[in-house]
């Protein structure tokens, strides 16, 4: 089997480390060149595929005539997307001889779209998974391969899930993989009315809503904690305070959500139904921990969040 491979990311490191494996003759890899203004916590594909003398082009314009030209000069008989962040043209895709497959980081047809790891997180959810499914022009809607479900802890976060996931797509792959080089692709449909679509997040949807639940509060902060740019909110000195890391608990007392308040201990942030305990917090560039929040809520008499 003959295969381009579109792959970013370490899903993309994952995937192209099963399809090694497993024998698959990898004819190019494409992939993007990282953005300086991205915090590129991820390992790279374009080193990976270099250090094995396979060729490999960087481009986000992967639907332009020229490479397509370039791939059906390739003349594939798969094509394998592992993360690649450009939607594939019907022109691209028609190309491989046995298909066109992506590997997707939820359990189809639910989270279909753009950042499902974060947004599992968000909503909360205890599973999550992987599906390889065949690709057609709308997004992560293709007949489904195979899938693996992974367990999503309460202390996860998106980088401690993603790296479930990685590991969960390489487990996937290595079963699939055998039956796709025997030419037997199992294939079924997917009920996109069973499933949901997300679109992608940006740094300010990580505003925290002090008027929701602590749990709700939790989920969003862990859903976009390092290396992802954080959950936030502002002083009522003015300063934005991102917040790593933190707790829900339980907590009666007066006042309304975003007050700030303290156990005698720590320090904690109410909300609808209980309180946020700020453990590792960051204002101004000046990362806090521990006795160091309580010394600067205490001194710059911080009162509220918004």
């Amino acid at each position: 089997m003959k295969a381009i491979v579109l792959a970013y990311h370490n899903m993309g490191l994952a995937g192209l480390a099963a399809l090694e494996r497993h024998g698959v003759e990898i004819a190019a890899v494409f992939t993007h060149e990282d953005d300086p203004q991205e915090n590129c916590w991820f390992g790279s594909v374009k080193n990976w595929a270099e250090t094995r003398g396979i060729d490999c082009f960087t481009t986000d314009a992967i639907n332009a005539p020229q490479w397509i030209d370039k791939i059906a000069g390739r003349q594939p008989d798969v094509l394998f997307s592992f993360y690649y962040r450009k939607m594939i043209s019907p022109a691209l895709l028609a190309i491989p001889r046995t298909g066109a497959f992506n590997l997707h980081g939820s359990l189809l047809p639910a989270y279909r779209g753009r950042c499902p790891v974060n947004w599992v997180l968000v909503n909360g959810e205890e599973e999550t998974g992987v599906t390889l499914h065949a690709m057609v022009e709308k997004p992560d809607a293709g007949d489904i391969v195979g899938s693996r479900a992974v367990k999503i802890d309460f202390e996860d976060t998106a980088q401690t899930l993603y790296d479930k996931l990685c590991a969960a797509a390489g487990r996937l792959l290595d079963e699939v993989l055998p039956e796709m080089l025997r030419g037997r692709i199992p294939l079924r449909k997917q009920d996109l009315s069973r499933g949901s679509y997300y679109g992608g997040r940006k740094p300010e949807d990580g505003r925290i809503s002090w008027d929701r639940t602590a749990v709700e509060i939790y989920n969003l902060i862990r859903a976009v904690t390092e290396p992802y740019p954080g959950a936030f909110a502002f002083a009522d000195s003015g300063e934005k305070v991102l917040i790593w890391r933190a707790r829900p608990v339980s907590f009666a007392a007066a006042g309304r959500p975003g007050d700030v308040i303290s156990d005698g201990q720590s320090v904690l942030v109410k909300t609808a139904d209980g309180a946020i305990r700020l453990l590792d917090i960051d204002v101004s560039g000046l990362r806090l921990q521990d006795a160091d929040i309580g010394t600067y809520f205490k001194t710059g008499k911080v009162k509220k969040l918004t």
